[in-house]
């Protein structure tokens, strides 16, 4: 998917919201536990349910590989449940990637070629050969070409997280902090076609600080909902003329009930963060 086809897609629904698919057994309906795929079920029930006030969904690969071979066929099913069912929809690949550059290789095969997702999570401390492999055309595998598409890297740049002030916000002797050095180098490598950045919802201000060294990069923003972060201090701080902007929500809205109606109650969760994105969007 474009930059342009997202932004379409954002006006068309007057909604920047990512709905995060942190599918846990512990947490969904008891229900669907007697169902053949439970993790598949709840992410279709969540996926029809919400798809009418959001652009994207973020499935965390975490939540998958924990249950093994098949978590891993769940999460390929939802994958394909939405390039079916909602082609419309930018599918992110939570998986925080990111090795030497041959392994980062086979990482971009799996997900961009295997799975053709839109955009992958990759973590940028190995630097600039971790991440250019993602951002390169794919080789043609033994079996066909790799489908060719718009892919996107999303790279950790400042998270919410405690341990964030570990190494992201520590200072250089100019003043420069670690995670404004990363957007800043990182730019080298893509542009605001291929490339958008993690960072927290809870940051605040701190968005004015990112806009400073990515002015016009699509940011995606997690931490609003049961993580506290404010819709309104992101958009007044991150939002641009194109929007610019992806805010996920997980918990809040996937897990906001847990009886037989919970996918209806996702819906009611979801479209009251729609609306009020919809007047921010507006403005």
């Amino acid at each position: 998917m474009t930059r342009k086809e997202l932004f379409e897609n954002i006006k068309k629904k007057q909604s920047f919201l990512c709905v995060g698919l942190d599918t846990d057994l512990e947490k969904i309906p008891e229900h669907l536990l007697k169902e053949e795929d439970p993790i598949f079920a709840f992410n279709k029930a969540i996926i029809d349910a919400t798809a009418p006030y959001c652009v994207a969904y973020k499935p965390n690969l975490a939540f998958y590989e924990a249950f093994g071979v098949k978590g891993m066929i769940a999460f390929e099913k939802t994958v394909k449940y939405l390039k079916e069912n909602y082609p419309d929809q930018f599918i992110i690949a939570d998986a925080k990637r990111g090795d030497i550059g041959n392994t980062s290789k086979m990482y971009a095969r799996t997900f961009f070629g295997e799975y053709d997702v839109d955009a992958l999570t990759v973590a940028p401390y190995m630097g600039e050969d971790s991440v250019t492999p993602f951002l390169s055309p794919l080789p043609a595998p033994p079996l066909g070409e790799c489908p060719k598409k718009n892919h996107w890297v999303i790279l950790l740049a400042l998270t919410s997280n405690k341990g964030s002030f570990d190494f992201q916000l520590t200072e250089d002797k100019e003043g420069e902090r670690l995670f404004e050095k990363v957007i800043r180098k990182s730019q080298e490598w893509g542009n605001d076609e291929n490339m958008m950045y993690v960072v927290g919802a809870t940051r605040g201000e701190m968005f004015k600080d990112i806009r400073k060294v990515a002015p016009k990069a699509f940011l995606l923003v997690p931490g609003i909902g049961a993580q506290g972060g404010s819709l309104e201090e992101v958009c007044k701080y991150g939002m641009i003329d194109d929007c610019g902007l992806l805010v996920n929500s997980s918990r809040a809205i996937i897990y906001a009930d847990n009886t037989e109606n919970f996918a209806a109650v996702a819906a009611e969760k979801a479209k009251e963060v729609q609306m009020q994105m919809a007047g921010l969007v507006e403005s």
